[in-house]
């Protein structure tokens, strides 16, 4: 596909990449401007290679903190992610339960979000999905924690069925347990007007505002006493936050700017370092 790409690249203007760093030999090689947005985790000793011998190949991040482990790559502006404007929106509900949204998997911890709504005494529903490579992690740690009261596995949603979701929900609780790149479900939430809470790990102080669209916490304890002070949060207010800060739009323009700023910058397209 790539090498498609690379034999019509004289066609185009500018290409943008999302295929991590698998375009940089080909494309470091050629003269039509073009950018990579990386979207997974940087910490893997196959990118200490990658950013190394391709330091000048145009990059961005989708948080400034999944940099940290590369931060010698050509890295051009971090762009969060956006939602359409429409797509979320706050439903007529009485928030009732804490809910967990995204993959049954270790990094996502959502036996840290069983043991907080178990110790709050509050109903959880968790509406995520079970990927292949997590099955065991499924059946040995989590399924035995679903017969506990009060906690609701529902299996995996979509768009149709997210407004309502976390429209009737108290919290979204995001208690990760690795450096998340970014974590679209906080925004989905943000859409909805429900809080965020949500551990310090990743991007998580980049999304959520801290005392203005949910709480930033550091383990189950301060998970539970930030549950207290989500009467202090205003949900319209946090639905406006998300129109400002994590629109499609906002998103949109973000990239149109990188495109024109690389296609007015004369810079070497390839140095590599041995």
């Amino acid at each position: 596909m790539l090498e498609r790409v690379c034999q019509r690249a004289p066609e185009f203007d500018f290409l943008h990449f999302h295929l991590d760093y698998y375009p940089f030999s080909l494309f470091a090689r050629q003269p039509v401007p073009s950018v990579t947005t990386l979207h997974g985790r940087l910490d893997l000793n196959e990118h200490q290679m990658a950013f190394r011998n391709f330091p000048t190949a145009p990059v961005i991040s989708i948080s400034d903190a999944q940099r940290k482990p590369v931060p010698y790559a050509g890295w051009v502006r971090t762009v969060h992610h956006g939602l359409p404007a429409q797509l979320l929106q706050p439903k007529p509900a009485a928030p009732g339960y804490l809910a967990f949204l995204g993959r049954i998997c270790p990094e996502k911890a959502p036996d840290r979000a069983i043991a907080i709504a178990t110790r709050c005494g509050l109903p959880l529903k968790l509406a995520a999905k079970v990927d292949k490579v997590d099955v065991e992690y499924y059946e040995t740690q989590i399924k035995p924690l679903l017969r506990t009261p009060g906690i609701e596995y529902i299996g995996e949603i979509g768009d149709a069925e997210k407004s309502d979701f976390l429209s009737g929900a108290i919290a979204l609780l995001v208690p990760i347990a690795w450096p998340e790149p970014f974590g679209l479900v906080m925004i989905e939430a943000a859409a909805c007007g429900t809080p965020v809470i949500a551990f310090d790990a990743g991007s998580v102080s980049e999304i959520v505002e801290d005392g203005v669209t949910g709480f930033i916490v550091s383990d189950e304890n301060s998970a539970i006493a930030a549950l207290e002070r989500l009467s202090r949060l205003d949900r319209p207010h946090i639905r406006r936050r998300f129109e400002e800060r994590f629109t499609a739009r906002r998103m949109a323009q973000d990239y149109l700017g990188v495109y024109t700023e690389l296609m007015q910058t004369d810079t070497p397209r390839l140095r590599i370092v041995s």
